[in-house]
């Protein structure tokens, strides 16, 4: 077992174990919107004007009947106030409402651009935060973290945000300055009446959503974590593909994904409840507030205070302009879990780091030339993943030109020393230095420029060989992909290949086999060209003919380099000039 795992056991629920309220998510989320704070602000005055469009859409309509009524109806006294309708031509107030129509689809049309423009514009912004902050975060935060969960976060949770950053912000502030307005022209008719719109208002745009938020924050949270362990599942199950038909697994594996499957169904049902109640208790509110601003105009006509021209008005007002509100109270149904993928990206976006990464390279005043180099060493290192000691009061001196090899036991504590001297992690207790300076104060793209790190398990990406190999040396030609890949015994079965060097390798280069793989990482070794080259198990998969050729290549570079060879096999210390026992983080 690779130690490093003992010190990720407990980080797979790091991202969801923190919970914060609704609205400090929502202030830091809306904190990233600043760079493109003046096409929110547009977005919200051309979204507050196309709604009082569409409301003044049909106070106008019910003007119209007004008008026919005062001067329609013998005997019916005008106010004062209310002779501009008798004197304005019906057709006239017909052109006036086909303008703003037209209007109310054009504002409309720019808002929803503007948002939309600002969401995925954001999502770019993010996704580029969020790669940033995975890359300060490995390799020690995400060794054995849930791969699936990152990979739910990186595209689900971040897609869910466009929600908020496309309907929820503006809305918000749409929603606040439409009733506003409409508080203040329904108020000229009737305080009372004012007072009725802005209950109303605040009940469905304010109440409803955070009764529904709060009940349903954690059915959300729960529902994403649920999504992001079912993906992992799933593609733990396609990797494991092999192993689950050899040895009859199948029907097993299938149950489980159905149970996972049929808890997450049962979640969004149950959220898919909340929403169908929330909706219902909405439109239950509207209508009460409907005819309650009927009722209550009513009762004001007839004790005087109010014209006939004021209850239709009001009435009408009151009933078309729920438009922003029920936007709001319709948000908390996706909010929950928007909120909760937001809570998800914050928390990878906040997780400090392991290690701090030193920036800038080396200075130019220091001697970087190969011959220079003078080694590595490790002095009195004690390490431990959480409260296992791995590494205990530990010293090794690597000298220059001379292969050293460390032989010991699987969980001896071989691997971890590799990391320590790339700095994947940092001591508790001692120092590790590498050409005569502490790892933790040397530049990190110059701590990498110095050391070639062969791991236990090659990765490949889903690319040609040539570009598998050539990521070690960024603008490498061909030829020293090639002599990279003869030192590393792989040519010769490359150039087999129908494509040669650009056959491509597979997802996870599934087309190879492990030997195959693993001489392709010490080509990429080789490529790299390290006056340091660090070697965790490089034969492990190999043949012996194979570790013969590859041994040898780093015998003949030896005289130039520092080689550091870790392996449990005793024919591979061999070609080592010393070799050290370890055992429980203790060296002989």
């Amino acid at each position: 077992m690779n130690e490093g795992n003992h010190s990720v056991q407990n980080q797979n629920t790091q991202i969801t174990k923190k919970r914060r309220s609704a609205i400090s998510i929502m202030g830091s989320l809306i904190g990233l919107v600043k760079p493109l704070l003046h096409i929110m602000l547009a977005a919200i005055i051309l979204g507050t004007l196309g709604y009082l469009c569409a409301i003044f859409l049909t106070i106008l309509a019910g003007q119209v009947i007004v008008h026919g009524l005062l001067t329609g109806v013998a005997g019916m006294i005008v106010p004062v106030e209310k002779m501009w309708l008798v004197f304005t031509p019906v057709k006239t107030i017909i052109t006036v409402m086909i303008v703003i129509a037209v209007l109310r689809g054009i504002l409309h049309y720019v808002e929803q651009y503007c948002n939309h423009f600002i969401a995925f514009k954001l999502l770019a912004i993010i996704r580029h935060k969020v790669f940033a902050s995975l890359r300060k975060l490995c390799p020690a935060k995400l060794e054995g973290r849930d791969k699936g969960n990152l990979i739910s976060i990186i595209t689900t949770d971040i897609e869910l945000l466009e929600v908020f950053y496309a309907h929820t912000i503006s809305p918000i502030a749409i929603a606040t300055l439409t009733s506003i307005i409409m508080v203040i022209f329904i108020g000229r008719y009737h305080w009372l009446a004012g007072l009725l719109a802005l209950t109303a208002y605040l009940i469905v745009g304010v109440a409803i959503p955070m009764w529904n938020g709060k009940r349903g924050s954690q059915k959300g949270m729960e529902f994403r974590t649920s999504f992001g362990e079912l993906n992992s599942f799933v593609l733990d199950s396609l990797r494991g593909l092999d192993e689950t038909i050899q040895y009859g697994q199948g029907e097993k594996r299938k149950e489980q994904m159905s149970k996972r499957s049929k808890n997450l169904a049962g979640m969004q049902e149950s959220l898919s409840k909340m929403e169908g109640s929330q909706r219902s208790f909405t439109n239950m509110v509207i209508l009460l507030a409907s005819f309650g601003m009927l009722a209550l105009t009513i009762w004001l006509y007839a004790k005087g205070e109010m014209g006939f021209e004021g209850i239709l008005t009001c009435t009408i007002a009151m009933m078309g302009s729920f438009g922003p509100v029920v936007a709001l109270s319709s948000l908390s149904n996706n909010l929950n879990q928007t909120l909760a993928s937001g809570e998800r990206v914050l928390s990878l976006l906040e997780e400090a780091p392991l290690v701090e990464e030193i920036p800038g390279d080396v200075s130019d005043t220091r001697d970087t030339g190969e011959a220079s180099f003078t080694g590595a060493k490790a002095e009195n290192v004690t390490f431990a993943y959480g409260e296992e000691v791995i590494l205990d009061h530990y010293s090794l001196t690597l000298q220059s030109g001379q292969i050293t090899g460390i032989h010991g036991a699987s969980g001896s504590g071989k691997s971890t020393l590799l990391k320590l001297l790339m700095r994947f992690w940092d001591v508790q207790e001692g120092s590790v230095s590498v050409d005569g300076a502490d790892v933790r104060e040397i530049p990190t793209k110059h701590l990498r420029d110095m050391e070639s790190y062969v791991t236990q398990e090659t990765h490949l990406f889903h690319d040609s060989i040539a570009n598998n190999i050539a990521i070690a040396k960024p603008g490498a030609t061909r030829e020293e992909i090639m002599e990279a890949a003869k030192e590393a015994s792989i040519h010769d079965f490359i150039m087999t290949l129908p494509k040669g060097y650009d056959t491509e390798v597979g997802e996870l280069g599934d087309t190879l086999s492990g030997g195959e793989k693993q001489r392709i990482g010490i080509a990429r070794a080789f490529l790299h060209d390290a006056p340091m080259i660090l070697m965790d198990e490089p034969t492990s998969n190999l043949d012996s003919l194979n570790e013969g050729i590859i041994l040898k290549s780093l015998k003949e570079s030896a005289d130039k380099k520092t080689v550091v060879l870790v392996s449990h096999r005793k024919s591979t210390m061999n070609v080592a000039d010393v070799v050290y026992e370890m055992e429980n983080g203790r060296i002989s």
